[in-house]
C-alpha cells in the first residue's frame, strides 16, 4: 500500500507551506489523482486520516479529484479515454500507438489554512 507514503509526503509538504505562512491549522487540502498512479482513493483517504493525526492538519477536509485516462491515439487521429487505464488500447480502433495524457502521480492542487 503505497497510499501511506504518498500521505505522509503530502503532509510534509502541507505543513511546510502552512508554516511558512503562519498557519494555525490546515483545513483543507484538494488533492489530484492521476489516472495511472494506481492510488485507490479509499485507501488514500484512510491514510490521509490516519497521517493527519496530531498534526496541523488534524480534521482537515480531504477533497480528491480523479484523473481521466486521456490518451491520444496515432491510428486514429484523436483524443480518446482508456476504459481501463493499465491496457493500452484504443477503444475506438484497438490500435497501441498511443501517447499518454495523464499523469501518474498525485499533485496538491489548493490548500486550504487558517
Amino acid at each position: 500500500m503505497h497510499e501511506i507514503t504518498l500521505c505522509q509526503h503530502a503532509m510534509e509538504i502541507m505543513q511546510q507551506q502552512a508554516r511558512q505562512h503562519r498557519a494555525k491549522r490546515i483545513t483543507a487540502v484538494w488533492f489530484e489523482v492521476g489516472a495511472f498512479s494506481c492510488v485507490e482513493a479509499e485507501s488514500l483517504r484512510f491514510c490521509f486520516d490516519m497521517v493527519c493525526r496530531d498534526t496541523l492538519a488534524e480534521g482537515c477536509e480531504l477533497h480528491l479529484t480523479e484523473q481521466r485516462a486521456l490518451s491520444w491515439c496515432y491510428d486514429c487521429q484523436a483524443d480518446v479515454e482508456l476504459l481501463i487505464p493499465q491496457v493500452l488500447v484504443c477503444p475506438h480502433c484497438a490500435g497501441r500507438n498511443l501517447r499518454v495524457q495523464a499523469d501518474d502521480g498525485l499533485q496538491i492542487k489548493r490548500l486550504e489554512i487558517e
